[in-house]
C-alpha cells in the first residue's frame, strides 16, 4: 500500500443528515376515560452534519482516511403524545483555510477560516407526525402517521487554502526554500536540483514584540503552471489569501534563464491562473547576490521590476546579505495591505424567488409506466407508510388537491397505465373506478385517485 502523504489539501467526503424519527399510533388507554382518542407522538429531527475548523490541524489527510459522514437518527414518537429525540450531530473537523464545496455543482457553501467555526452542510430530516396530528372531526381515530423524513445528502469537495501573510513565488531552485528557512525557524528540505519543495512550507518570521507574520512557500513554478504544468499548479491556491508576494528570482542565471525573463513568466502563470493576484503588493527578491554573475544582471532586473510598480532588493538566502531590508519592505507593505476576503457563500438566509416546490414533473418509464416527482410530492412519498392502506389513501386524497391527475392527463397517460409511487405501482382509473381505455366515454374523466385504484401492487 503506498503511503498517503504527509500534505494533503483535497479531499470529497459524502455527508448526509440523519433521517427523522416515525410518528407514532397510539390511542389514550386509560381507566374510565373511554375512546380516550389517538394521543401517538412526532418522531424526533434527524441530526446534522456539521464542519468545525480545528486549529490543530493543518492538513486534510485525515478526510482520506474516513469518507463517509453520517448524523444520527430521530428517535421515533410514542404514546401520550410524547416526541421522540433528536439525532445526533456528527462533526467533522477541519483545518482553518478549508474551502467547502458541492463536488456536483461547484458552489461555494463555506470558507472556513476562523478557529471554532461552524456550518451545516448536511441537515437532518424532519421527524414524522404522529396521528394524533391527524384527528379531525371527520376522522377521529386515525390509524396510521408519518414516517420521518430522510436527511439531506451531499458529495462535498474540500481545499485548503494555507493562512499565511506573505507567498513566496518563483521558479524551481530559486532559493525559496533557502530563504524562508533563513527568515524563520521552518526547516524546509534544501537541495541543489529542482522541485525540492513538493508541498508548500508554513514559516513565522518574528522581528519583535507583536511583530510577526506568516510566510508560505510553495513549489516552483514554470511556464504553463496555470495548465497542470510542473507541480505549482496543484498548489497556486495556497497563495489566494496572502496579502504580500515576494517573487524570488534567481539573479544570478545560475539555471542558464534570463532573470528578467523569469520574472515577467511568474507574473504571466499568476495573471492565468486569477488575475486579482497581480493586484497585490509585492517586492522582487533577487536572490544568490553572493555569486558573482549575479552582478551582470542586477540592473536589467531592477528595470524591469519597476516597470511593473515593484521594489528590487537584493539578497543572498545563503549568507544573510540584504535579508533585514526585505524584512522591513515586507513589513511595510503589510501595514497597508487590506485583509484576504474570504470567497462569497451560499447564504442559506438569503430568500430568493425559486422554483414552485408545488411543481410536478410526470416522467414515463422505459417499461411504460409513469411516475410522478417533485419537491414536495418527494417528500410526501418519503414519509408515507405504504404497509397502511388508511396512510395510502390520505396520500393520494393529498396527491389530488395537488393537481397530480392532471398533470398525468396532460402528459398522455389514460385509463388502465400503471402509476409507479415508491414501492406500489397502482392502475389509472376514472371516478367510477374503471380501468378500461376511455375511447368513447367521455374523453378526460377525474382520475383513480378519486375513484381510486382498481389494484394497488406492492413491489415491482
Amino acid at each position: 500500500m503506498r503511503p498517503l502523504p504527509e500534505f494533503v489539501d483535497e479531499a470529497e467526503i459524502y455527508v448526509e443528515g440523519g433521517t427523522g424519527g416515525n410518528g407514532a399510533v397510539s390511542f389514550r388507554r386509560e381507566k374510565y376515560v373511554p375512546r380516550g382518542g389517538p394521543d401517538g407522538g412526532d418522531g424526533g429531527r434527524g441530526g446534522d452534519v456539521v464542519l468545525v475548523v480545528d486549529p490543530s490541524l493543518t492538513t486534510l489527510a485525515d478526510l482520506r482516511y474516513r469518507r463517509h459522514y453520517r448524523a444520527g437518527r430521530g428517535g421515533h414518537g410514542e404514546g401520550g403524545n410524547r416526541q421522540g429525540r433528536r439525532g445526533d450531530d456528527c462533526y467533522v473537523r477541519v483545518p482553518p483555510g478549508t474551502v467547502v464545496r458541492d463536488r456536483d455543482t461547484g458552489a461555494v457553501l463555506a470558507d472556513l477560516a476562523d478557529p471554532g467555526q461552524r456550518v451545516v452542510v448536511a441537515r437532518g430530516g424532519r421527524g414524522g407526525r404522529g396521528n394524533a396530528r391527524f384527528a379531525t372531526p371527520q376522522r377521529q381515530a386515525p390509524r396510521f402517521a408519518e414516517r420521518g423524513e430522510p436527511g439531506e445528502r451531499r458529495w462535498l469537495k474540500l481545499e485548503l487554502r494555507l493562512l499565511a501573510d506573505v507567498g513566496l513565488v518563483g521558479w524551481p531552485n530559486a532559493g525559496k526554500s533557502s530563504l524562508l528557512a533563513r527568515i524563520s525557524a521552518a526547516r524546509p528540505k534544501v537541495a541543489a536540483y529542482p522541485f525540492t519543495t513538493l508541498a508548500p512550507n508554513l514559516g513565522v518570521v518574528h522581528r519583535g514584540p507583536g511583530r510577526s507574520f506568516v510566510v508560505a512557500d510553495i513549489p516552483g513554478l514554470i511556464e504553463g503552471a496555470h495548465q497542470g504544468v510542473g507541480l505549482g499548479h496543484e498548489f497556486l491556491r495556497h497563495i489566494q489569501r496572502t496579502r504580500v508576494l515576494i517573487y524570488v528570482v534567481d539573479a544570478a542565471a545560475t539555471e542558464g534563464r534570463d532573470p528578467r525573463q523569469d520574472l515577467a513568466t511568474l507574473r504571466d502563470e499568476l495573471h492565468a491562473y486569477e488575475p486579482a493576484l497581480l493586484e497585490r503588493p509585492g517586492v522582487v527578491a533577487a536572490n544568490k547576490v553572493d555569486l558573482p554573475t549575479a552582478a551582470e544582471h542586477l540592473s536589467r532586473l531592477e528595470e524591469a521590476a519597476r516597470r511593473w510598480g515593484l521594489e528590487m532588493l537584493p539578497v543572498s538566502a545563503a549568507t544573510g546579505e540584504g535579508i533585514d531590508r526585505l524584512l522591513d519592505r515586507v513589513e511595510a507593505l503589510l501595514a497597508r495591505a487590506p485583509a484576504p476576503q474570504p470567497l462569497p457563500a451560499e447564504a442559506r438566509k438569503v430568500y430568493r424567488a425559486g422554483p414552485d416546490p408545488r411543481r410536478i414533473e410526470v416522467r414515463r418509464e422505459p417499461d411504460g409506466a409513469w411516475t410522478l416527482h417533485g419537491p414536495l410530492l418527494d417528500r410526501w412519498v418519503a414519509m408515507t407508510d405504504f404497509a397502511n392502506e388508511e396512510a395510502v389513501r390520505w396520500l393520494l386524497r393529498r396527491m389530488e388537491r395537488l393537481g397530480a391527475e392532471e398533470a398525468l392527463r396532460a402528459a398522455g397517460a389514460r385509463n388502465g397505465d400503471t402509476v409507479r409511487l415508491g414501492p406500489m405501482e397502482l392502475l389509472l382509473g376514472d371516478e367510477r373506478g374503471a380501468t378500461e381505455p376511455d375511447d368513447a366515454d367521455g374523453g378526460d374523466a377525474p382520475a383513480g385517485a378519486r375513484g381510486g385504484p382498481e389494484a394497488p401492487r406492492h413491489g415491482r
